[in-house]
């Protein structure tokens, strides 16, 4: 059964454009159209879409409120379309504050490198988003097979068929125990659904926290500045964009700049963040395996590392280095992520140790460090 998804935006072209790219998966059907966040919220209490795409900026009613009202009265997957401006950052952010679950940018030149491209990944967001609708209330969960893709450090996604090995523990929160290893690091790497996951981990952290924080969130270039200086208004502990030169502190997160790829040199407690172009050829800018792969070489068997949720498999062949070298990898449990891509590679290859709901993730961080 197709995918039922209602399209809003002022723009009659627009809707027009974002209509026929829809209805070109016969996985997906446009089943009605609004011109505002009125209407919208109208049509969804009236039509209960699977899926809504929203503009922030309309008449009437704009995107963010329509998005609030929305979840109170029909809780429904909805994705937003975004200006690449630092306001257009700081709209978007409200958005999935507000309850969006994922962004795109509105100019589908910015989406990716060619046409067709953009065209398959607005259609693989629609499908990979509507996953969560039973969670808000909708009808049953479709069942759809996630393409072999290349990861930048070799090897493929797993396929449907693939053997899989035995999946990490979900450890109950009562049983939280320290394992007592040492740490120097943690690093988080997300993708879709990561705004709001990392939001949720980090504002648990005290503000003494003993180690330096990366954080691998796959985000356009114009909006990691601003995330950056949303998440160090909320947390008690320090939140910056990451700059070439940082030497890494406790109690300190460090968001890699969109658009760029982050390592580290150095070891211990001399490091120092490392920011790159990189190589055209990877697909995410910035990469969780780069960074994971960087940690593994700089800090060894010292880092704790986390895969939240996040579409593809990026983390996946950083992580198998971090865990050749001894350390620590968590995944997001499926029933908490947004898209249960990147953890769930970790997970099948067997690198996870353990699978953590959302809102245990800071817990569980804390007493693995004895506190």
């Amino acid at each position: 059964m197709a995918v039922k998804v209602l399209v809003v935006d002022d723009s009659s072209f627009f809707r027009r454009r974002v209509s026929e790219i829809i209805n070109q998966d016969p996985m997906l059907t446009v089943i009605d159209t609004a011109q505002n966040g009125r209407e919208a919220v109208d049509k969804a209490l009236a039509l209960r879409p699977d899926v809504i795409t929203m503009d922030i900026e309309m008449p009437v009613m704009d995107g963010i409120s329509a998005v609030r009202e929305i979840m109170v009265k029909c809780p429904t997957p909805i994705l937003m379309f975004s200006s690449l401006t630092h306001e257009g950052a700081k709209a978007t952010l409200d958005a999935l504050d507000a309850g969006a679950l994922d962004f795109l940018p509105k100019k589908f030149e910015d989406i990716a490198r060619d046409k067709d491209e953009a065209v398959r990944l607005l259609q693989q967001r629609v499908k990979e988003i509507s996953r969560k609708r039973f969670l808000m209330g909708a009808s049953a969960r479709p069942k759809a097979p996630e393409p072999a893709a290349r990861s930048p450090l070799g090897g493929s996604l797993p396929r449907p068929g693939d053997r899989q090995v035995e999946p990490p523990r979900i450890v109950p929160v009562a049983a939280f125990k320290r394992s007592g290893k040492t740490y120097q690091l943690v690093a988080i790497g997300t993708s879709t659904g990561g705004p709001v996951a990392l939001q949720n981990v980090l504002t648990k952290l005290p503000g003494d926290f003993p180690h330096p924080i990366l954080l691998i969130q796959h985000m356009p270039a114009t909006f990691t500045a601003a995330f950056a200086a949303r998440l160090n208004g909320l947390c008690q502990i320090g939140v910056k964009e990451a700059e070439d030169g940082d030497v890494l502190k406790p109690g300190h997160a460090y968001l890699a700049p969109g658009g760029k790829q982050m390592l580290l040199e150095g070891r211990g407690v001399g490091a120092r963040i490392r920011i790159v172009d990189g190589n055209d050829k990877v697909n995410y800018k910035p990469c969780v395996d780069i960074t994971f792969a960087s940690a593994a070489k700089t800090y060894a068997d010292k880092v704790l590392a986390i895969v939240l949720t996040g579409m593809g498999a990026d983390g996946r062949d950083g992580a198998r280095l971090l865990k050749e070298q001894g350390s620590t990898i968590w995944a997001q449990d499926e029933a908490s992520c947004v898209v249960y891509g990147m953890p769930q590679a970790v997970a099948k290859a067997g690198i996870a140790t353990e699978s953590l709901p959302l809102d245990r993730v800071a817990q569980r961080i804390l007493v693995e460090l004895g506190r």
